[in-house]
């Protein structure tokens, strides 16, 4: 019972402490895993471990074939969760990089590490191939933590980001038809059973995970399962779907779970968030536990398998070499950059679904006497651990010695997507602006990515915004809802993190109605509320631009704003095309002869008029300064 509370104790806080450091969550709990498995027999009595999932193979905590079922069971939560996560809209919109980096670059990984692997380990080539089809994958999971706190160029980030989603089921697809390769007929040459083996495995894992994906759609959709079920029974339905594919055809379930996230995940259901919150939340502590667990069940013979010179040697080629290679020849003909090319060569480290269908497969072959299968869980755990500890601790340096490293964030963060939103978010955006709308209505989401805009389905309430890599570049924060709450609470909780350049909002009616509240970070004027806003964008759905002459001129434009409810002043445009945002204390910005102003609403016909307005408008102010000193002098003297 101790043994099964510390795993959750310990997986949990190296979750916490990775979340402080910043480092992806595997790094610790390997570490962890190790100290309490195969290094704890360094110190203890008795020398044996701390924590022994498999002691004598019938002893333990999982004594005889149940850890190999407690994996493949994690493992299919894990892939599920990660199909979920997959948009075919998104995907469309990266570009053939992405297209060649899950192709090409998974081509030449497979091969380039396989030949390294046999030549540098003397492994047979069935065991070498295994071992480079499980490095293929990289995985979010490990890149995420990484690339959030490094501001990069969105599409840089967002190559890395999705070419982690697509590897991992590719990858696994890839090591299950070569666990097969290696098991028919005890790992002899591949021969026409091998090759039925391996058609079984496609025909069952996409026949199952297509067909219950559809059905189990079709069961929310009609509200058939209720909603206090809905998250449970999705987890019942998810194992029975990998059980009993891998029933049919062994190890087709995880290509099974794996569609049926994918098909799930891009299907309109009502309640998806939800259920993709839930199997995070299940993953993050299948992930705790099960790293710990596989760390913890690798022998100290396993560790001096791989603890000399050829490991270092492997593992060079791998990251220094190989994923170059392939990083490079995806690239060919993409527009990317040297710099960004080579930052993304750099950064691959590998992650969740490595290490954990290396364990599996690792421990049946050794089990079944395959040469060289003993070599596989190490080999691989090292890749994994010394990827991470790589990237986590260069990528930040790496990025600002090769130049992607963005200095001053210029990116746009408006709260909601509603009109008026999109018509600002469409405006910033055609004038090359980075901007994301996010909201938690999704046809206000869909509007704005008809138009081009990014849009995000979330809520400020949510920590998963925080963790957004495609978010690196963004430096100012428009709170821009009908919810003065939802609007506060942004400013202060993304202020630090979104707002480092500005953070706004939108006023309250009762700031509006009393100028003396006008609070600092207000947005655009304060005599206009969302309401006002909302209105205006309605009637004159236009943003307009006007050259200025002066300072003089600037704020006689934002006098007869205030007079005319039908014009919003909104940015300051410079000669370069930079925009400022105006704040309600409007006379904050810096003005020079031929900046524009931009503003929402009725087109100003008379441009003149305004500096004119304002001209006459000081010299009544004068007039009466000196009247009023005229009386006092008057009064002083009498």
């Amino acid at each position: 019972m101790l043994e099964l509370a510390s795993l959750i104790i310990l997986g949990i806080l190296a979750q916490w402490v990775a979340w402080k450091i910043k480092t992806p969550a595997i790094l610790p709990l390997i570490l962890i895993g190790l100290l309490v498995g195969p290094i704890s027999t360094l110190i203890s009595e008795d020398g044996t471990k701390w924590v022994e999932p498999i002691w004598n193979g019938s002893e333990g905590l999982f004594p005889g074939e149940s850890l190999f079922y407690f994996v493949s069971l994690a493992i299919s939560i894990i892939l599920f969760e990660g199909g979920l996560t997959l948009r075919k809209g998104e995907v469309g919109n990266i570009g053939p990089v992405i297209l060649k980096l899950i192709s090409v670059g998974t081509i030449v990984t497979f091969l380039g590490a396989g030949l390294a692997a046999h030549y540098i380990f003397d492994l047979t080539w069935q065991i070498s191939f295994l071992f480079s089809a499980l490095i293929i994958v990289t995985g979010p999971t490990v890149i995420t933590p990484i690339l959030r706190n490094i501001p990069l160029k969105t599409h840089v980030s967002s190559i890395l980001k999705w070419e982690g989603i697509l590897i991992d089921p590719i990858g696994a697809l890839i090591s299950v038809l070569m666990f097969e390769f290696i098991r028919v007929e005890g790992g002899q040459d591949f021969t026409q059973t091998a090759l039925i083996e391996f058609g079984k495995i496609l025909l069952f894992g996409f026949t199952f995970g297509f067909t219950f994906a559809h059905l189990l759609a079709f069961l929310i959709k009609k509200q058939i399962i209720p909603h206090y079920l809905l998250n449970v029974f999705t987890l019942a339905t998810v194992l029975g779907v990998f059980v009993m594919a891998d029933t049919f055809a062994h190890e087709s379930g995880l290509l099974a779970v794996v569609i049926m996230g994918m098909v799930m995940g891009n299907k309109d259901l009502p309640n998806i968030k939800e259920l993709l919150y839930f199997k995070e939340s299940l993953s993050v502590l299948l992930i705790s536990i099960l790293f710990i667990l596989l760390a913890a069940n690798i022998e100290v013979e396993e560790l001096l398998l791989v603890f000399n010179w050829n490991s270092l040697i492997l593992f060079g080629i791998v990251v220094l070499l190989v994923r170059p290679i392939g990083v490079i020849l995806s690239s060919l003909g993409s527009g990317l950059k040297v710099k960004e090319v080579a930052f993304i060569s750099w950064v691959g480290p590998r992650g969740i679904v490595a290490a954990g269908i290396a364990s599996l497969f690792g421990l049946r072959l050794a089990r079944e006497g395959i040469e060289g299968a003993e070599y596989i869980t190490p080999l691989v755990f090292m890749i994994v651990l010394c990827s991470v500890l790589l990237n986590a601790a260069t990528a930040r340096v790496f990025a600002r010695l090769v130049g992607v490293f963005i200095k001053d964030s210029q990116g746009i963060l408006i709260i909601g997507a509603s009109s008026i939103s999109r018509l600002i978010g469409k405006y910033l955006h055609d004038n090359k602006r980075h901007v994301v709308l996010l909201d938690n209505n999704s046809d206000n989401v869909k509007k704005a990515r008809k138009l081009g805009i990014d849009a995000i389905e979330g809520s400020v309430y949510a920590d998963d915004l925080m963790n957004n890599i495609e978010l690196n570049d963004i430096g100012y924060l428009m709170a821009m809802t009908g919810n003065s709450d939802i609007n506060k609470t942004a400013i202060s909780k993304f202020k630090k993190q979104f707002g480092e350049n500005g953070s706004f909002r939108v006023i309250t009616a009762d700031e509006m109605n009393n100028p003396e509240k006008n609070p600092t970070e207000g947005l655009f004027s304060h005599t206009d509320d969302y309401i006002k806003l909302t209105d205006v964008s309605r009637k004159y759905p236009k943003i307009h631009e006007i050259t200025l002459n002066s300072k003089e001129h600037y704020e006689g434009l934002i006098e007869i704003s205030k007079t005319d409810t039908d014009i919003i002043p909104l940015f300051v445009k410079t000669t370069d095309g930079d925009l400022t945002i105006i704040p309600s204390h409007s006379s904050e910005v810096e003005i020079e002869e031929d900046y524009q102003l931009v503003y929402l609403g009725k087109k100003i016909q008379r441009e003149e008029k305004a500096e004119e307005d304002y001209d006459e408008t000081i010299d009544k102010e004068e007039a009466e300064q000196d009247i009023n000193e005229k009386k006092e002098q008057e009064q002083e003297d009498s």
